[in-house]
């Protein structure tokens, strides 16, 4: 139905609108027309989405392979009477979920926030009468009267047009606002460029008119985004998908050791509940119970970290997909720009002058600088920018902000940098007249009393004003005639400007001592006046250091692919020629149907000028399965299906709409570019961190369930208890898994390239150095254990004893074994982490109390080794220090590559 309304509406004329919705613009709707049109349509409100509920967020805490394993175990643990084990593992499920729980809990606010776009009034003519009535009332064939500063509150089509502008940047991206017109227009016409028509959530920046709705609701363009937004579903993140493979793996090297070594007990003739303890105790072993917990917590310091920088994360895995990101998608307007209008040149008789901002709004000729007051057609051009202008200040003070067009705060902004003040000028020439800008003539004028004369102040577009001056005034102040040929120069001037993208508006006046009759005839041209929505002065800096980091930035824009090309050579999107797409031309994106060629056309495209919100949606589909992590920037409505689908989105914190931010995963607080280059240093920061505990978690792991199949395998009694190992997995590996992720990283990990997206956390590699790793603990382990039973002929709880405080500070003193090969042996990232020594000393504190506090050493069953015990465990494990410095320097994981994965993930 909203296709049927909006194609119908802005595809034919005024009458035939008016007629279809079967109402007259004198009178508009009766009362009874609205109950029964309210009926059949509904309220003008979009849909209340429903937020992620507690359930949902539940779910998703359980569905995971190692919670699945743990609550296993602990049935089995409660089935052999085991309580103290079953409730050990219990409170490891606990404190994961709770950790879990807490930090993803959050609502999806995305339709909340489209809906309050709506909860405004509008001026409607019903009965013969106009009345303010609440927009949800609103229905299709309400006559409803604009003026400046309204919001549009449903989508319309124009019946009359008096000057009327919109700001539309939210829908098109386009910074400058567009001007209305009442005409029907082809069925093709894009969304940027439906001038016959208003859309919900816009707003009204100049003159006034009277239209008639066409859709309400959901079936606005808005309510289309809405649909989008919703239909474009939750993503997983990178870390997400490796932590899922991760633990798909341990499941089944889980199941496999431990039916090997039970079946293996079983022949040698232990018993069968023995064997099933020692089962439980294998996959308590092999399942890293701290890896949950860790991962989270350093996710969350990551939060905290970007927090410090500007850049709120609302979504945790997001803060590692930074770090995996190879492709940004920004928007142009607000993002890569200020989202403003500036001057930043005026085309003179006398040359160019540009405006430099950087060292005090100074105006540059070719000569060098240029004084207002020396040069007249600048002063002139100055003059009449400020009096032949509609904008205001919100105030009685001059320093107060403008309202009004863009273009025409620019003019008073540059002005107010010379001796030409507004309020002054307004002063000395006060206006007794105004033809206010005419769509058809594309100028305006103002009258003004000079010095007992008349001045016209005339602008509007170049192609209008430029054919109706007949002189032309000069650096000196002199006026001149303004021949053909003097037209056609300056015609080309403008043309050269234009394709730089920049916005043209020609200055002109006239003196007379009457009161004109035609403002229009016998203009002398000032000159033109150039406009640029500025670049944000550390773009090109960041989008640099994205480059140097591997990341590829592509702008997707509503603007037109003059202006972006421009905007993406001032940013330094590519080092060579620009490669633009413009939608228009392109046409709709069909993932079902796309060629390859087009395919490839889209993959090498640096810019897409005039892209519409389901075309942007579309593009971070084709990325993401070509196999990219996407990073979406944005801050407009029209950004918000495209934010959620993406695997990060990245919205404005103080230009951004309340639905680019709620859609998003990550909101910059200073709406900087560069703060997302910082960020995805934290992000890659992050996933090093994740890496590295990984490798101390599942090398401790490894290790521990070495020790009990291989010492069942031989068949001596089991060197740990299951208990005992879960003691371990909690105390010497969570609180140094911790300390590893809270590292500062690598200075110069920006000068990598992205992580390959296919990439699993933990590689061929990095399995080698982990079974080395985790034998040598074992082999160190089984030594301590045999020496205590057969040379120290200690009974064997004692001797259990001594396996776990070898095993338990071997693992301890692994944490230094994880420092970059390349790094120096004493000084590294590892020994300069406080956080690393913090949790080497609350462990062996632990270890001590676990070992002397009767009631804890009664519950792990351990006893006292005695002096020689407690010398064995601490000099076999100390050894692991020494051999595990000896493994780092052979660098096995750059040594054993990974095999290259395409494709998507």
């Amino acid at each position: 139905m909203r296709g049927g309304h909006q194609m119908k509406a802005f595809t034919q004329s005024v009458e035939d609108v008016l007629a279809w919705q079967g109402v007259s613009p004198d009178q508009g709707l009766t009362e009874n027309s609205v109950v029964q049109r309210r009926a059949k349509f509904g309220p003008n409100l979009l849909e209340k989405a429903g937020g992620t509920s507690v359930l949902e967020v539940i779910l998703h805490q359980v569905n995971s392979i190692i919670v699945w394993l743990l609550a296993g175990a602990a049935g089995f643990a409660l089935l052999l009477g085991d309580r103290a084990e079953a409730i050990a593992i219990a409170v490891v499920l606990i404190v994961n979920f709770t950790i879990g729980f807490l930090t993803e809990l959050r609502a999806t606010r995305s339709m909340e926030a489209l809906r309050r776009i709506a909860q405004v009034s509008a001026r409607v003519r019903r009965n013969g009468s106009e009345y303010v009535v609440n927009a949800a009332e609103l229905v299709p064939g309400d006559i409803v009267l604009l003026q400046e500063g309204d919001v549009v509150t449903a989508d319309m089509r124009l019946i009359t047009s008096t000057g009327l502008r919109c700001d539309e940047s939210v829908f098109t991206g386009e910074s400058l606002p567009e001007a209305k017109e009442t005409f029907a227009l082809e069925s093709d016409t894009t969304l940027g460029d439906r001038v016959n028509m208003v859309f919900k959530g816009t707003a009204v920046t100049r003159g006034h008119a009277v239209a008639v709705v066409v859709a309400t609701g959901m079936s606005t363009e808005l309510g289309h985004i809405s649909d989008l937004v919703r239909s474009a579903g939750a993503k997983v993140a990178p870390l997400e998908r490796r932590l899922n493979r991760l633990g798909h793996k341990l499941i089944w090297l889980t199941l496999g050791l431990a039916i090997f070594t039970v079946f293996a007990g079983l022949a040698r003739g232990h018993a069968l509940e023995e064997m099933v303890q020692t089962g439980i105790a294998l996959a308590v072993a092999a399942v890293p119970e701290g890896l949950p917990v860790v991962a989270t917590l350093t996710l969350a310091r990551g939060m905290w970290r970007m927090a410090s920088r500007n850049a709120l994360i609302s979504n945790m895995p997001s803060v590692e997909t930074l770090g995996a990101t190879t492709i940004i998608m920004t928007d142009k307007t607000g993002t890569l720009t200020e989202n403003r209008m500036a001057v930043v040149r005026y085309l003179l008789s006398e040359g160019d002058v540009r405006i430099d901002r950087q060292n005090g709004h100074h105006f540059i000729g070719q000569a060098g600088r240029v004084d207002p007051a020396v040069s007249n057609a600048l002063k002139k051009a100055l003059q009449i920018g400020v009096l032949c202008n509609s904008a205001s200040t919100s105030g009685d003070t001059d320093d107060t902000t403008l309202l009004g067009d863009p273009m025409e705060r620019a003019l008073v902004e540059v002005a107010s940098t010379s001796d030409s003040n507004q309020a002054q000028l307004r002063r000395t020439n006060p206006e007794i007249g105004q033809h206010p800008f005419d769509p058809d003539l594309k100028m305006m004028a103002t009258i003004h009393a000079a010095d007992g004369e008349y001045l016209v102040a005339v602008k509007g577009a170049p192609e209008a004003v430029v054919p109706r001056c007949t002189h032309l005034i000069n650096g000196a102040g002199n006026i001149s005639e303004l021949s053909d040929e003097d037209r056609a120069k300056w015609l080309s001037r403008i043309e050269t400007a234009a394709q730089e993208g920049l916005r043209t508006l020609a200055l002109a006046f006239r003196q007379t001592d009457a009161e004109p009759d035609n403002l229009f005839d016998g203009l002398a041209l000032i000159g033109v006046v150039c406009f640029r929505d500025p670049i944000r002065a550390n773009v090109p800096k960041a989008v640099r250091e994205a480059r140097d980091a591997g990341v590829r930035v592509i702008m997707v824009t509503g603007d037109h692919a003059r202006t972006a090309v421009a905007i993406a050579e001032t940013a330094g999107l590519v080092d060579g020629d620009i490669r633009v797409v413009d939608s228009n031309e392109f046409g709709q994106i069909d993932l079902d149907t796309v060629s390859d060629k087009q395919l490839k056309e889209i993959l090498e495209t640096d810019v897409f000028a005039r892209v519409e919100p389901a075309t942007k949606l579309s593009l971070a589909t084709i990325f993401q399965e070509s196999g990219e992590i996407v990073a979406m920037t944005g801050d407009g409505v029209n950004d918000a299906p495209a934010l959620k689908k993406a695997d990060i989105g990245i919205a404005m914190g103080q230009r951004g709409t309340d639905v680019a931010r709620e859609a998003s995963d990550m909101v910059l607080k200073d709406d900087n570019f560069e703060t997302i280059v910082a960020a995805m240093q934290q992000g890659r920061v992050i996933l090093d961190n994740i890496r590295t505990f990984v490798l101390y978690l599942m090398s401790c792991n490894v290790s521990e369930i070495l020790v009990v199949g291989l010492a069942i395998g031989f068949g001596l009694p089991a060197p740990l208890l299951p208990l005992q190992i879960l003691f371990l997995n909690l105390v010497t590996d969570v609180f140094p898994a911790f300390a590893l992720g809270m590292g500062q990283g690598d200075a110069r990990i920006m000068k990598r390239p992205p992580r390959d997206p296919s990439e699993p956390i933990v590689t061929r590699g990095h399995w080698a150095l982990i079974g080395l790793l985790g034998s040598l603990i074992t082999v160190l382990t089984l030594v301590a254990f045999a020496i205590a039973l057969f040379w120290l002929n200690l009974d064997t709880g004692a001797a259990v004893t001594v396996s776990f405080l070898t095993l338990a500070l071997a693992q301890l003193w692994n944490v230094f074994n994880m420092r970059a090969s390349d790094s120096p042996l004493v000084v590294n990232e590892v020994t300069q982490n406080p956080y690393v020594w913090g949790a080497l000393t609350l462990c062996l504190g632990i270890i001590s109390l676990a070992l002397w506090l009767p009631q804890l050493s009664h519950v792990l069953k351990l006893q006292d080794p005695g002096f020689a015990g407690l010398c064995l465990a601490i000099g076999l494990s100390t050894l692991h220090v020494v051999l595990g410095q000896a493994i780092l320097r052979f660098d096995i994981p750059r040594h054993i590559q990974q095999p290259h994965l395409t494709g998507p993930i």
